[in-house]
């Protein structure tokens, strides 16, 4: 499915980094989520390649990336550390700045990376997501629906022994029952992303990246909040239509008007196809991310 692309690793310090590199012009840096790995981008990446050179990573702990030990604040899964591997990786490949969207997880860690990062990130693209910070602080009982949050930040060694013993439910759960029409997945694209948990390792690592949400990113987001260090770069925004994103904030103005509190040029509006409307609607998607970023 992106076998075409051209397969690079990078030792990126503290662990590897696999990725698919593509196409020719200023680099894009796409960022995949949960239980997804680089794989997610295989229809968007097409519509990209001419005009961007387009680097498609595994999050570290996911994919065919290392998978680095952890410590008891979890701060080596924190999107702060994941994002210095970006950065790392980027500066390997030649690149002085990019631009980047992240769906889901790599959301998160595309963002900390525009704070964190500001000389290096030009224009940022958030899918699906709002600031960790929010989600913990204006979490209800809908929460419930995006079950990773509350289930894999629990205490080792619940999470990672129920994913292992059965990461095809996993798989299935989240790719059937979150707005997304299960089609969209062909039997090779949820044997990829059931084979990425069939590893202790990397379930391992995916439970220490969600306890990281939990905890470290929770508190850098309150740090970045109290010292009003804001997104200096353009921000995009999309979420799902008629999806939780669209749906739980309304009483704070609902997703735009939050990232507003984040960033100090946001645009963005709904888009249909569920939690996954890139692996949905990948035209349309990989339309509004062109706009965007080839925008001056």
């Amino acid at each position: 499915m992106m076998d075409a692309f051209e397969a690079i690793t990078i030792n990126a310090g503290e662990t590897s980094i696999f990725l698919r590199r593509a196409g020719s012009g200023p680099p894009l840096l796409l960022l995949h989520g949960f239980p997804q790995t680089h794989l997610m981008w295989r229809d968007i990446v097409p519509y990209l390649l001419n005009d961007f050179t387009v680097v498609c990573p595994d999050l570290r702990g996911y994919g065919q990336s290392g998978c680095p030990p952890s410590t008891a604040d979890h701060m080596p899964y924190s999107k702060r550390v994941m994002a210095k591997d970006m950065i790392v990786v980027m500066e390997q490949l030649g690149f002085a700045e990019w631009s980047v969207a992240g769906h889901d997880r790599g959301g998160r860690v595309a963002y900390r990376m525009a704070l964190d990062h500001p000389q290096q990130v030009k224009r940022l693209a958030v899918l699906d997501i709002i600031p960790t910070a929010d989600v913990w602080e204006r979490a209800g009982k809908q929460i419930m629906e995006f079950w990773p949050w509350s289930l894999l930040s629990q205490t080792e060694p619940l999470p990672e022994t129920l994913i292992a013993a059965a990461p095809h439910a996993v798989v299935d759960n989240t790719l059937s029952d979150w707005g997304t029409d299960a089609a969209v997945f062909s039997q090779a694209v949820r044997n990829a992303y059931i084979h990425a948990l069939e590893d202790p390792a990397h379930v391992h690592a995916i439970c220490e990246e969600f306890r990281a949400a939990y905890t470290i990113d929770h508190i850098h987001d309150t740090e970045d909040r109290k010292k009003a260090n804001r997104i200096q770069c353009p921000v995009l925004a999309l979420w799902s239509a008629d999806g939780p994103v669209d749906n739980w904030y309304t009483e704070a103005g609902g997703p735009l008007a939050i990232w507003q509190n984040w960033a100090l040029n946001v645009q963005g509006w709904p888009v249909k196809g569920g939690h996954f409307f890139p692996e949905a609607f990948p035209d349309a998607t990989s339309r509004a991310l062109h706009q965007f970023f080839a925008a001056e």
